[in-house]
């Protein structure tokens, strides 16, 4: 099941430029949202002159439910959730915390070191560091 955030049915004014834009960026993550019940996790992806830098969200995780793999330049992050069933001895009215799992994948560049890459986990914020291939220069062939 998906839920559909709630949306003003009154708002009879016009589109304009910055409400499309809105639109755009709201549906794009919801589209990260798959039907098996995982979610994206927030992250910031940054690059610098020698390495590209992940930061991912990841509240309440342990690095031990934590599973990052590497396949055809695919990077795949994955935390996996261990449902507990709770007794509740109060009614409860309203549940938005999030409680499940998280999974994102991400297509390397060519340049990045594949085989340097590492990953530390900190008050529920994953930090991966890529490296960045030294850049081999052009060769010329001379013709005889």
């Amino acid at each position: 099941m998906r839920l559909v955030p709630y949306r003003r049915t009154n708002d009879l004014r016009p589109m304009n430029m910055f409400s499309l834009f809105d639109e755009f960026f709201k549906n794009s993550y919801q589209d990260e949202i798959s039907e098996d019940n995982f979610r994206a996790m927030a992250m910031d992806i940054s690059e610098n002159d020698k390495e590209y830098s992940i930061l991912a969200n990841l509240p309440g995780f342990k690095k031990e439910d934590v599973k990052i793999s590497l396949h055809d330049n695919q990077l795949s992050i994955e935390a996996v959730c261990e449902s507990k069933k709770e007794e509740e001895s109060a009614t409860l009215y309203r549940c938005e915390r999030y409680k499940g799992d998280y999974r994102r994948n991400l297509s390397l560049p060519d340049n990045a070191d594949l085989a340097k890459i590492s990953a530390k986990m900190e008050d529920g914020v994953l930090q991966l560091s890529i490296p960045k291939k030294e850049a081999v220069p052009k060769k010329e062939i001379s013709i005889d």
